[in-house]
């Protein structure tokens, strides 16, 4: 009886320490899996903007998240995607206070 509680117990440890491992894994993982390769020329809506990652190998990019989830990388340089990002920036700003 002894020997089949201690074994019931190590497996439910061993799981407990096998789920915990996984988590750890995974949120150490860079979350950036994509990269841009192409740039859009099209303004976007920056209404519809939620995020933005700055990008500069293998081109010089911004890497906008729209409230769909789609990415959409476009040139830095342009006026209204400095001025999208400032937007971001502020409603982040605005959630941390």
């Amino acid at each position: 009886m002894k020997l089949h509680t201690t074994a019931i117990l190590l497996l439910f440890w061993l799981g407990i320490f096998t789920v915990h491992t996984v988590k750890g894994n995974t949120s150490g993982v860079s979350m950036r899996k994509f990269r841009c390769l192409n740039l859009s020329t099209k303004q976007l809506n920056i209404q519809n903007l939620i995020n933005y990652e700055r990008q500069r190998v293998p081109i010089d990019a911004v890497m906008f998240t729209t409230a769909r989830g789609i990415r959409i990388c476009v040139n830095p340089d342009q006026k209204w995607v400095q001025t999208a990002m400032k937007r971001i920036d502020a409603r982040r700003a605005a959630k941390h206070k």
